[in-house]
């Protein structure tokens, strides 16, 4: 079982110059549908996605210009500090989510892990999860801050959130949302998106291949184009507009500096794991040469499962 984390900070009046952040969404555009490693393979023809637009600003090796306005935010810095007890602040990415008519909500989820030696480039993202489910990697786990910011307020698109556990009902930020930040710990915390409007249209669905991106004709307009036909069209304030934040957060530069020589081997990953099975009376056993057989996945899984937080809302991707 995954830690607790403590309830998440409210931070308001946090962008000073939101025309800023206007001209970084329209510099960065066109905006593709959320998709990822859960959904590998789609057929870019077919109607399966939500309004769900999202991009990198900072990641790896990419940069948005104008993207530092959120990275390198003192705001979030000093309060991811003072929520961690942490000398040492690491900002290392910056995410935009755009939405707009989904009737259900995103799914509950706790924020993929990432751990020295270990992530998404080297490692299947189901077994990052296990890792970080089983507990047993919490000395290798590489502690993020996360901030998400909120743009405008529109029709729903509040946050779900479970700072008391997952057996617990969740709290919810919804209303005078926007130029609001909730900052914490999404690793060690559900949450999930609920329903965004508006609502007169359902769940309109879009193909991977779909793009959102200003109109460019003066109005302010943003259109979803999707194989070479409008499928929805409105301000951008009419979509729901989120900006995340994360960061690399050690109690002192001493403790940087330590983690960062702790690397884990796919051949450590499965000693510890194997002999956690092995206490267990399980007869399962990791073997680092078929990581793509679902049999081995539904086993390791089952074993260390993800719990399911009381009083999510339906997701728009079950």
């Amino acid at each position: 079982m995954i830690r607790c984390a403590d309830p998440p900070v409210l931070l308001t009046d946090v962008i000073d110059d939101l025309a800023a952040v206007v001209a970084l969404l329209e510099g960065d555009a066109p905006y593709t549908p959320l998709g990822g490693w859960y959904n590998p393979g789609a057929d870019p023809h077919a109607r399966t996605r939500p309004m769900w637009f999202q991009h990198d600003w900072v990641h790896d090796t990419y940069h948005a210009e104008g993207s530092d306005l959120f990275l390198l935010h003192p705001t979030y810095i000093e309060a991811a500090k003072v929520f961690y007890g942490a000398e040492v602040v690491e900002p290392v990415s910056v995410y935009v989510n755009l939405m707009a008519c989904i009737a259900d909500g995103g799914p509950a989820h706790t924020d993929n892990p990432r751990f020295h030696g270990r992530d998404r480039t080297n490692t299947p993202m189901w077994l990052l999860r296990t890792m970080l489910w089983s507990g047993l990697f919490t000395e290798w786990e590489i502690r993020q801050a996360t901030a998400i910011w909120w743009m405008t307020d529109v029709e729903g698109g509040g946050l779900l959130y479970w700072p008391h556990g997952p057996e617990r009902p969740p709290e919810e930020h919804v209303g005078s949302m926007a130029n609001t930040a909730l900052l914490g710990d999404n690793h060690g915390m559900f949450h999930q998106v609920g329903p965004v409007g508006p609502f007169d249209r359902g769940t309109p669905r879009i193909t991977p291949s779909a793009e959102l991106a200003p109109v460019g004709d003066g109005t302010g307009d943003w259109a979803v184009l999707d194989h070479g036909e409008v499928e929805y069209r409105a301000p951008l304030d009419a979509f729901r507009v989120s900006v995340l934040w994360k960061a690399d957060v050690y109690a002192t530069e001493t403790e940087r500096e330590a983690a960062t020589r702790r690397s884990l081997s796919m051949a450590d990953v499965a000693e510890v794991v194997d002999a956690n099975l092995a206490r267990r009376g399980a007869t399962l056993r990791v073997d680092v040469d078929r990581l793509d057989d679902p049999a081995l996945r539904a086993g390791l899984e089952a074993q260390y499962p993800e719990a399911i937080p009381v009083g999510a809302v339906r997701s728009v991707f079950d």
